[in-house]
């Protein structure tokens, strides 16, 4: 089956607007000290290396891959559920959605990060594609009040990451080595993994 490199603007701008409203008010800690920066600018910034990808990418499900970028965060951190993204998207984009969600029933993050990355391997690679771009987007600058310790933890996520989802995108897979190996420049120490 070919897969589309086509997807309804109108329907992305609906779906950009309801996760805008489920984010909204929602920060994160930017990379100069104090500074704290709207989470949708994380949204936003995964889906532009999904588009990204798209035009790199021969087959892909353009649609499906851009509707989970948007959507991949919000089972996990607002009050919309699985059973309404099924509703209102169908089971496709509400399976990958809940596929990228931490299973907060299981503990330590090195765990959830694991069984999320099992899920997201028996999904379409569109999906795969959407865990990729958000690590990448992930590396782009630690928050400012990150340690080196927990830097060097994310570099080595991230591999896992990589290793176990490269399959899914060249062009992401590429990418996601090269955001790896450069993160290495915000150590404030000499160590290197």
């Amino acid at each position: 089956m070919a897969q589309q490199k086509q997807w309804s603007i109108d329907d992305i701008q609906k779906i950009w607007q309801l996760a805008s409203r489920l984010h909204n008010g929602q920060k994160y800690g930017g990379f100069d000290n104090g500074e704290q920066v709207e989470y949708i600018n994380h949204i936003g910034s995964v889906v532009f290396e999904v588009l990204n990808a798209i035009q790199s990418t021969e087959s892909i499900n353009a649609d499906l891959a851009i509707k989970c970028a948007i959507l991949h965060d919000t089972i996990e951190d607002t009050s919309l559920t699985y059973e309404k993204v099924n509703e209102l998207f169908g089971n496709e984009v509400a399976s990958g959605v809940l596929a990228l969600t931490k299973n907060d029933n299981i503990e330590g993050s090195l765990e959830k990060m694991l069984d999320s990355l099992k899920r997201i391997k028996e999904q379409p690679v569109e999906i795969w594609a959407v865990k990729m771009a958000d690590r990448i987007t992930n590396l782009y600058q630690p928050p400012y009040y990150w340690t080196d310790e927990k830097k060097l933890k994310y570099i080595e996520e991230a591999k896992i990451i990589h290793d176990e989802l490269k399959d899914g995108n060249n062009y992401l897979a590429e990418r996601l080595k090269t955001k790896i190996t450069e993160y290495h420049r915000f150590l404030n120490t000499s160590q290197v993994s």
